[in-house]
């Protein structure tokens, strides 16, 4: 858009027509209001110092008032602190919208503004900013509240920015289409500020003079003129300095320009005021406070430059500055502040400017804030160190702990540890400054924290404490972590519990312990590896050396076995190689070690065999045998097989093969022994010393003896003994040996001889049989000539044996029989009935049934006469019922109303009529009639109406069937609604569209919608698990609503009844759990008793009564009371699980299963806390405390529970929720913490009484609904509605279609378009229905048959839903199958059907069509299953087996198992059949006894309308007297008050727009009407009418008891009510 500084416009030929002025007027308008919304953009962003949204958004961001609480904030800090702000990072809002909350923001806002004194004139209401209804309002009362700050020189000035911005066409065209739809004309903006100066001013005559000459005075340039008029007392300015006189002519002269040519731009002739171009008093005012604080701030930058604090302190103690909290002693403070934010200023600027004054307020705010916490540090370091004198560790803890000591943070489980260490500091240095103190508590506080994550066993807090450098450890390694952690385990568990603390020495002892340590491991690790090393060097001298290294840690390393070293090191290198697949493996410390001693072990062992050895051969050359015999059994050579009685053997063998081996000359002292592993051994036989490398020059003895050489002999003497005693030993093994011998060589015999037998075996068999073959064909010869002779004797004897046979078996059995026919007919009965059993037993528990059991069950899916009549007497009853509970719902309503107005009554006797004219509503009359404009004539339903109504109607009954059954648009609709409209939404349409749940559809139904419903609201507005219990969620109160009525009322009479009848006839029953109480009666009972007045005082305090014992005795037995009928009630809730409704229960499974999924974290006890308190707080616990509001017991009318019964359900009720929560009594209550045992083990019942009551099954389940329920009921749903409620919800559906159904293809937005627009009642019915006026139209019943606009039901061959095709599939196949039956689908669809049975097909399909033909329409099936009904049975097995064909090519059924799935699906229709049948039958019978019930309700309201009325006759007849005085000639009284006296009294609050020195100009003239109770006010402004208005005393009453304090008249002036009706009393009513 351009510019608007200049308007651009037509030719002067061109001719605007009056739509075009009328365009261009409101896209001037919305320009301006651009304009000012822009202004206050950038004013409030100056003022809060962030960036704010576009003008066309900022109306929107304002909604929540965290902008505006900020704003009231920075001039206003004390009534709007930053932490009372709501929701200050919008994120809430952002996230959800809107919250009730924010409402508070706007609140703090209007507060402030009232606190800094701006007038009320400018004031919008909250809920023009929160609901958006008038925020040009808000707009106009931020300009005025600039202008005023400014005046007060507390904010920048706005700037008119009009003709200086620029707008799109689709923001002016926005704007334009916002502001039309407030309706209200644009605020005067540039009015503001002459409204501030009337407001403020005394004599406004004077102060427009006053500012008119100011003005002049500005425009002629004059200094002192300027000066002069400035000075006029007249014009209430203040703060005038003369030396600025210049600086004010300048600025003044500026401003004043520039609001002229503002004032130019915006010209409008019609609304020019002189104050477009003149500076008005609060505009003057603030520049000069502008300037004033200018040049302040220059004196403030110059006392900053020459350091001057003293200068500086009486700067910003200048009343122009206006700064809060300075004070003298802090001069120093502010030079250091100040001076360091002018430098930091300066680098980020470049150059040296002013601070603001914003600025220098911070700096003072942080000055004071720093001179108070050094001044409270020093205190605080001073008490410090006397509580330390004091050595009381207590005291210095809490010194410690102390903030303004500025300390680190202390721990007070180590108090003694500060205590004793500051304490010796102390000594050591004296009285202990800040900073000695800190480096003591830090360093403390650090040991303090290694000790508890010692104890604690936390490692990781351990080392974090550890390493802090406050610990001052040196020499800490990371690598050493946890050694650290373990040697300092391991020290506090030496010392013990006396000495558990470490200090810091020991901590840095055992640090450096734990370095020593680590570094031992090192060198150890080094010599580890020089060892490794000089193994794959093979050098056994490096190896040696190696393992002579101290760092090694090896012990008893000789230099003589070395080989030995090297080899077995070098071997365990090789075999660990190997084993691990790594060649380059290293042998690691232990492992070293192990063969260190395994080499020392093996030196010892073959030095002790070589000895041994030399010691053998010595005592052979001394030839005694029994000395040779002793030295071959030394365990050190392990010989094997030594036997004591060979010695002499033993010699003599061993001297044989020492001759031989000797040879002449041999002298040689070196002998070799060889090892198991392959090495020798060299040992020298005179110095007994020996080594496992050869000696240089070496010499062997070749006649020594060695070890193996001893073995070979010992054991060939051993061997021949050992044989000789084996032979002695085992003589008889001998002898069965032989005889095994002789065994087997008859054996071997034997088998040659069968071995021959076997071989001629056929020939052998062959001569037998021809033996045997001869015989038998001469025997059988014989006998067959024989019989060849008589044949005819014996077939004639045959004959007669065989006939004898079977008539004896046949006579017998036939005479049994007819002797015992009854029970052969039991019998056979029995066998039938169990075969039937047996087959219907499959038929309900098998999962693949045979064909031929469903084939004996298929007549079951036939719909007899009486179904059809059965369902017709069910839509009878729910109808009843639907329209039963309407009336009485209306009933209730004008009941409630009349306490309301009686109770009003009793405050306000005019009234009474009021109160006449309602129960005449009441009277039975009225009520016949109410009944009657609930039911629509039969004749007045849809068939009645004509072809287009008739289809709007039939519309509606599409839509309803999509609401009904898919629940997200109710559950959605819901939350777009307003709370306290919810409940009467629900319950006028969304129970009425599920026939408040009475049978299993609409009770799935409804039951589906409170589930989504519930997870919805979940979803979106809970956020933490407690919100469920402290708020009140929408659909937990409904839920509870719906189940606490009809059934749900019978649970609770079946559960709590009882116990509650029990406490209400035991009239003694008084319990009283507050001593005073008890006290208090005690006192009266005593003085009732006696006569005579108490000596003790009648008001005592809780204490002083419990100090009683007889206070205590009748406590004692209350409790005791007490317990004993909450237990009752416990044992009556907690058996009572399967009586709680079936939905109350699956809401609460919902409940806690949609809570586990949001929030994983929380803890199975908080869910159940919330599904706890859904289930007894919310549901049960209200019929306990009031049992007569949910008719548990029965109540007389006007009758009511005595107090001393309510009261004690409600501490019974109290006991319950204490227990049902956990919680437990504390606090005020410590007399009763003797319960607490008991209310935790109630918990505990309750914990599981919830956890029982949500294992429900789902649904679907419970009232075994499926897909196709709709498709094969006998009858359509059917709701009852008005049509009103029809006309209402189409409506709510058009407002929020766009948001319940964000979709563009979703069904609802098709059906809405066929609806069309929102017809009118008389449109949808028709003018005649209810033309003379009698009834109410709106509340017209009709009733509608749901169906479903977008599923197809036809059967023929073009029809492709696979739905319908299996539902007639299954149909045909039914008629089918109940007169031909088979084994399998392919025997019955291809064997033709014989002539008897399609005779009898025919007649059952007439019966059918007759059958249905006179149902009514609401009782018709579907099309699917009646479009093949007439057909012959040849023909349905084709169209069957030309469906099956098709239905397996969709993949619905499969031809290779048999079309089981079929059968199965046939076989589940027959079971819900059955069930269908039986809950139709229940719930006839529930809503039979629902229906008397509803009866029974009926005639409680009607006796207490009666009540009522003989009440209000009772009025009449007292008022009957005074009436007489009044006559009808009598002229009617009337007042006048001026606006200013109504203001004094106090009736008047305000005037919108009107000034309160204007009110005296207008009259207001009150009249009373023609009827009792109204009166007529009329306002005159200056003798002119302007208003009338209609006053009914009821509506004020009314207000008054809904607790309004304020209402409106005319739309402008706001009333006081309470004070309204005092005057109407006083002077009317003679009250």
């Amino acid at each position: 858009m351009e510019e608007r500084g200049a308007r651009p416009g037509r030719a002067v030929y061109e001719r605007l027509t009056a739509e075009e002025m009328d365009e261009q007027r409101r896209q001037n308008v919305a320009y301006q209001y651009l304009c000012r919304l822009e202004e206050a953009k950038r004013w409030m962003e100056a003022c809060l110092k962030e960036e704010l949204p576009s003008p066309v958004e900022l109306e929107e961001s304002l909604r929540n008032g965290v902008l505006l609480a900020k704003l009231g904030h920075c001039f206003a800090p004390s009534v709007v602190p930053l932490k009372k702000i709501y929701d200050m990072e919008q994120l809430r809002y952002q996230a959800t919208g809107l919250h009730f909350r924010h409402t508070d923001n706007i609140n703090f806002w209007l507060s402030a503004i009232a606190h800094i004194g701006l007038p009320s004139t400018f004031f919008p209401e909250t809920t023009d900013i929160y609901d958006k209804k008038n925020m040009p309002r808000v707009v106009y009362c931020i300009h005025a509240l600039s202008l005023f700050l400014f005046q007060l020189g507390l904010a920048p000035q706005i700037h008119d920015l009009y003709g200086k911005v620029k707008f799109t066409a689709e923001e002016l065209s926005n704007m334009a289409s916002e502001l039309a739809k407030y309706g209200l004309q644009l605020p005067a903006f540039s009015k503001i500020g002459g409204i501030l100066a009337s407001e403020l001013s005394v004599d406004e005559a004077a102060v427009h003079a006053a500012i008119l000459a100011i003005n002049e005075a500005v425009e002629r340039g004059v200094v002192e003129d300027t000066l002069a008029a400035l000075q006029n007392p007249s014009a209430l300015l203040g703060n005038l300095r003369e030396p600025l006189a210049a600086i004010y002519q300048e600025l003044l002269a500026q401003a004043k320009m520039e609001k002229a040519a503002n004032a130019r731009n915006c010209d409008d002739g019609e609304n020019q005021d002189i104050y477009d171009c003149y500076l008005t008093q609060a505009e003057i005012q603030g520049n000069i406070n502008h300037v004033n604080v200018h040049g302040v701030l220059e004196v403030v930058d110059d006392a900053l430059e020459r350091q001057s604090p003293e200068a500086l302190l009486k700067a910003l103690q200048d009343p122009a500055l206006a700064l809060r909290g300075v004070r003298s002693d802090f001069a120093n403070w502010y030079l250091e502040q100040l001076s360091s934010d002018r430098e930091q200023k300066a680098q980020e600027l470049g150059l040296v400017e002013l601070l603001e004054k914003v600025e220098v307020q911070a700096g003072v705010a942080a000055a004071n804030m720093k001179g108070d916490q050094e001044q409270a540090m020093l205190q605080a370091v001073r008490r410090i160190n006397k509580a330390v004198q004091k050595g009381v560790a207590a005291d210095t803890m809490k010194e410690l702990m102390c903030p303004e000591a500025q300390l680190p943070p202390v721990y007070p489980f180590a108090s003694a540890v500060y205590q004793r260490e500051l304490a010796a500091l102390q000594q050591q240095q004296g009285e202990l400054c800040q900073e000695e103190l800190f480096v003591a508590v830090e360093m403390l506080s650090a040991v303090v924290l290694i000790n508890r994550a010692l104890e604690a066993g936390d490692a990781s807090g351990f080392w974090s404490s550890l390493v802090n450098p406050a610990t001052g450890l040196a020499k800490v390694a990371d690598e050493n972590a946890h050694r650290y952690f373990d040697a300092l385990v391991k020290l506090r568990q030496v010392q013990g519990v006396d000495g558990a603390f470490l200090s810091w020495n020991d901590l840095q002892a055992t640090v450096s312990q734990v370095n020593a340590q680590v570094q031992e491991e090192t060198n150890q690790v080094f010599a580890v590896s020089l060892i490794n090393e000089a193994l794959n060097q093979d050098s056994p001298e490096k190896t040696l050396s190696a393992l002579l290294l101290p760092s090694a840690g090896l012990d008893n390393v000789n230099l003589p076995v070395a080989p030995r070293y090297h080899l077995l090191l070098v071997a365990a290198k090789r075999q660990k190689a190997q084993a691990t697949g790594d060649p380059g493996a290293v042998l690691w410390l232990e492992e070293i070690r192990q063969e260190v001693v395994r080499a020392n072990q093996d030196t010892d062992t073959a030095q002790r065999m070589a000895l041994g050895v030399a010691a053998i051969n010595q005592a052979i050359k001394e030839g005694k045998a029994a000395q040779t015999e002793r030295v071959l059994r030394n365990p050190a050579v392990a010989l094997r097989g030594v036997v004591p009685d060979h010695a002499d053997g033993y010699q003599r063998i061993l001297e044989d093969a020492m001759a031989k081996k000797r040879r002449t000359g041999d002298t040689a002292f070196w002998v070799q022994h060889d090892m198991k592993d392959g090495t020798a051994y060299y040992f020298h036989l005179q110095t007994f010393q020996g080594t496992w490398e050869r000696p240089l020059g070496c010499h062997l003895n070749t006649s020594h003896l060695t070890r193996e050489e001893i073995q070979s002999a010992i054991t060939k003497v051993t061997a021949a003994h050992d044989r000789q005693q084996l032979w002695k030993a085992n003589i008889g093994f001998v002898i069965q040996f032989q005889a095994c011998l002789r065994g087997f060589l008859v054996r071997q015999k034997f088998a040659q001889h069968s071995h021959f037998l076997r071989t001629w075996l056929p020939a052998v068999i062959k001569i037998q049989a021809h033996w045997r073959g001869y015989r038998q064909r001469k025997i059988y010869l014989e006998r067959l000539q024989y019989l060849k002779a008589n044949v005819d004797a014996i077939i004639k004897i045959q004959a007669w044996a065989r006939m004898w046979v079977a008539r004896r078996q046949y006579q017998r059995r036939l005479g049994y029989f007819q002797k015992n026919v009854n029970s052969v007919i039991k019998i056979q009965a029995f066998f039938r009935a169990r075969k039937a059993q047996d087959d219907y037993r499959r038929l309900v528990h098998m999962s693949h049934p045979p064909l031929r059991v469903v084939c004996r069950f298929v007549h079951l899916l036939n719909q007899s006469q009486q179904d059809f009549l059965a369902e017709a007497e069910l839509l009878k009853l729910q109808e009843e019922v639907v329209r039963k509970i309407r009336s009485n719902q209306q009933l209730e309503q004008d009941l409630n109303l009349m306490d309301i107005k009686i109770g009003l009554l009793v405050k306000n006797r005019i009234t009474l009529q009021e109160v006449v004219s309602h129960c005449k509503k009441l009277t039975k009359k009225n009520k016949e009639q109410l009944s009657d404009m609930m039911i629509l004539d039969k004749q007045k339903g849809l068939k009645s109406l004509s072809k287009e109504k008739r289809q709007k109607l039939e519309a509606y009954q599409h839509l309803f069937y999509l609401l009904q059954t898919q629940p997200i648009y109710l559950a959605k609709l819901i939350f777009l609604m307003p709370q306290n409209k919810t409940t009467k939404f629900m319950e006028s349409v969304i129970f009425s569209l599920y026939n408040y749940a009475s049978n299993c559809r609409e009770a799935y139904l409804l039951l589906q919608l409170f589930k989504t419903a519930l997870q919805e609201e979940i979803k979106s507005k809970v956020e933490q698990p407690q919100d469920m219990v402290t708020g009140n969620p929408t659909v937990v109160r409904l839920v509870v609503r719906f189940y606490r009525n009809g059934r749900g009322q019978s649970a609770l009479m079946e559960i709590l009844g009882k116990v509650i009848q029990d406490v209400l006839e035991n009239k003694m029953l008084s319990i009283h759990t507050d001593p005073v109480h008890i006290y208090k009666s005690w006192i009266n009972q005593t003085e009732a008793q006696t006569g005579k007045r108490s000596h003790l005082p009648y008001n005592v305090t809780l204490e002083q009564a419990l100090s009683h014992s007889e206070v205590q005795r009748r406590l004692d037995i209350s409790l005791h009371t007490l317990l004993a009928m909450t237990d009752k009630f416990l044992v009556a809730i907690i058996s009572s699980v399967d009586q709680i409704p079936y939905g109350m229960r699956y809401v609460a499974k919902v409940l806690k299963m949609t809570l586990a999924e949001k929030f994983p974290d929380a803890t199975e006890t908080e869910i159940y806390k919330v599904v706890g308190n859904l289930l007894y707080y919310r549901f049960l616990n209200p019929a306990v405390v009031a049992p007569d509001a949910f008719d548990i017991v029965a109540v007389a009318a006007g009758g009511a529970l005595a107090t001393p019964q309510r009261h004690t359900l409600g501490a019974v009720a109290q006991l319950l929720q204490l227990a049902a929560t956990g919680k437990t009594f504390s606090g005020e209550s410590q007399h009763l913490r003797v319960l607490n045992d008991y209310l935790e083990q109630s918990h505990l019942k309750f914990r599981r009484f919830v956890c029982r009551a949500c294992q429900v099954p789902e649904p679907e389940e419970h009232f075994a609904v499926d897909e196709y329920l709709d498709m094969v009921a006998v009858s359509k749903p059917v709701v009852y509605i008005t049509v009103g409620e029809l006309i209402n919800t189409h409506k709510l559906l058009l407002e929020h279609q766009d948001w319940i159904a964000p979709g563009h293809h979703d069904p609802l937005h098709e059906l809405l378009e066929d609806l069309g627009e929102l017809p009118t009642v008389p449109d949808l019915i028709g003018g005649n229905v209810g033309a003379d006026g009698s009834m109410d139209l709106s509340k017209l019943e009709v009733s509608l048959a749901l169906t479903n606009k977008f599923e197809g039901l036809e059967t023929d061959a073009d029809d492709t839903s696979a739905r319908s095709l299996l539902l007639s599939t299954k149909q045909l196949l039914a008629d089918i199958m109940q007169f031909h039956p088979g084994d399998s689908f392919k025997e019955i669809l291809s064997l033709p059907a014989s002539g008897p049975q399609e005779a009898s097909h025919k007649r059952l399909m007439c019966r059918r069509q007759a059958c249905e033909a006179k149902n009514s329409e609401l009782l018709q099936r579907h099309h699917s299953l009646t479009a093949g009904s007439l057909l012959s049975l040849a023909e349905k097995q084709r169209r069957v087996l030309r469906n099956l064909r098709r239905l397996e090519s969709l993949g619905l059924v499969s031809a290779s198992d048999g079309y089981q799935g079929l059968v199965d699906k046939l076989a589940k229709d027959i079971r819900n059949q059955r069930r269908h049948r039986q809950r139709r039958k229940a719930d006839l019978v529930k809503l039979q006894a629902t229906l008397q019930g509803l009866s029974a309700k009926t005639t409680f309201y009607e006796e207490q309308g009666d009540y009522y009325s003989q009440y209000i006759q009772a009025c009449l007849s007292h008022l009957a007297p005074g009436s007489k005085s009044s006559g009808k000639g009598k002229k009617q009284l009337s007042l006048r008050y001026t606006a200013a006296q109504l203001l004094d009294k106090g009736v008047l609050v305000e005037i919108e727009d009107l000034p309160t020195s204007h009110f005296r100009n207008v009259i207001f003239d009150i009249t009373p009407g023609d009827e009792a109770g109204k009166f007529e006010v009329n306002a005159k402004f200056l003798g002119v009418d302007m208003e009338r208005f209609q006053l009914h005393y009821q509506d004020l009453l009314q207000l008054q008891y809904e607790g309004v304090a304020v209402m409106k008249l005319f739309n402008k002036a706001k009333v006081n009510v309470n004070l309204l009706i005092f005057l109407l009393n006083k002077k009317f009513l003679q009250k």
